[in-house]
């Protein structure tokens, strides 16, 4: 084979390898080694990731997060006002029992929902509480998926197989994306990761 022949199929090669990691990596958003899609459909709509972060306790890594909207919001105003279906994903980063996640469940509603929502709610929280002692415990990559479908309501999957029974409130769904994104979120960092970047403002017009 000669020289020429020889460089052309070692170019041919890397470019397929380079074809090959692009797909790979296409499509897909990455924090702390943990992929998330960036879309994902819910309700027969197809959302877009809005943000993602890691929530950490004394520095351990407990979980990746990432929300889905159908268009990016960058407050937490617009995001509990969206229309249309909505996605809380959360990935496993460590084992952890199903009494502490549904401890850290509650801790979280409690100091984010004030009492007005929560006695509107308390029949749907109980029955969410209730999903948590039908799992032994969430292990390390383990897939959450926390989806709100408007006349449906909030429902839970765990690695795709849907857990628990369907809460019809729209102050639920908002009541635990709150968890996240309250005046007391679960972790600052995470909050402001959730949220899309607010677009620039326009350069003011010259006279």
């Amino acid at each position: 084979m000669s020289a020429m022949n020889k460089m052309r199929i070692t170019g041919l090669l890397a470019g397929m390898f380079l074809a090959c990691a692009f797909l790979q990596t296409a499509g897909a958003a990455e924090v702390a080694g943990v992929k998330f899609p960036d879309t994902a459909k819910v309700g027969g709509k197809e959302l877009l990731l809005n943000g993602l972060g890691v929530r950490t306790k004394f520095i351990v890594k407990v979980y990746a997060a990432g929300l889905y909207l159908q268009q990016k919001e960058s407050t937490v105003d617009e995001v509990l006002k969206a229309d249309g279906p909505r996605r809380m994903q959360l990935i496993m980063m460590r084992d952890i029992t199903s009494d502490d996640f549904g401890n850290a469940f509650m801790s979280g509603l409690n100091n984010n929902v004030d009492n007005k929502d929560k006695s509107k709610i308390v029949t749907q929280i109980s029955k969410f509480g209730e999903m948590f002692a039908q799992i032994d415990a969430l292990k390390k990559g383990d897939v959450l998926d926390l989806d709100y479908i408007p006349g449906t309501g909030t429902q839970c999957y765990l690695n795709g197989k849907r857990v628990g029974e369907t809460a019809p409130d729209l102050v639920f769904y908002n009541s635990i994306l709150r968890i996240w994104l309250g005046d007391k979120p679960a972790d600052n960092t995470l909050k402001t990761k959730l949220l899309a970047p607010a677009a620039a403002a326009p350069a003011p017009a010259k006279k």
